[in-house]
């Protein structure tokens, strides 16, 4: 699964982050002009997740893990909701086995 942050939003106007949802991990991407960067995270290495969702405007979402935090911004809630959701279920999977 894909997903796009809105173009929008502050931070994302030429180059919007894009989450994709694997199987066994989460690629974040933020492009770049020359470069981009590119975050691969395991589900069972998340130890917890915030979703920041105002009333107005985009949503936030922030993954802990190993003692460190990653942040995106610029999702609708819609798709906020769906990637938490695919999140939770792919972390729950992983401690079962």
């Amino acid at each position: 699964m894909k997903f796009t942050a809105s173009r929008l939003s502050e931070g994302n106007k030429v180059f919007p982050t894009e989450i994709y949802l694997e199987e066994n991990s989460i690629e974040i991407k933020a492009p770049g002009l020359f470069s981009g960067d590119s975050k691969y995270l395991n589900y069972e290495d998340i130890s917890s997740i915030e979703v920041d969702s105002p009333m107005i405007g985009f949503a936030t979402l922030r993954l802990f893990m190993n003692g460190n935090k990653i942040e995106v911004h610029g999702f609708s809630k819609k798709d906020i909701k769906e990637i938490r959701r695919v999140i939770d279920e792919n972390r729950t999977k992983r401690r079962r086995i």
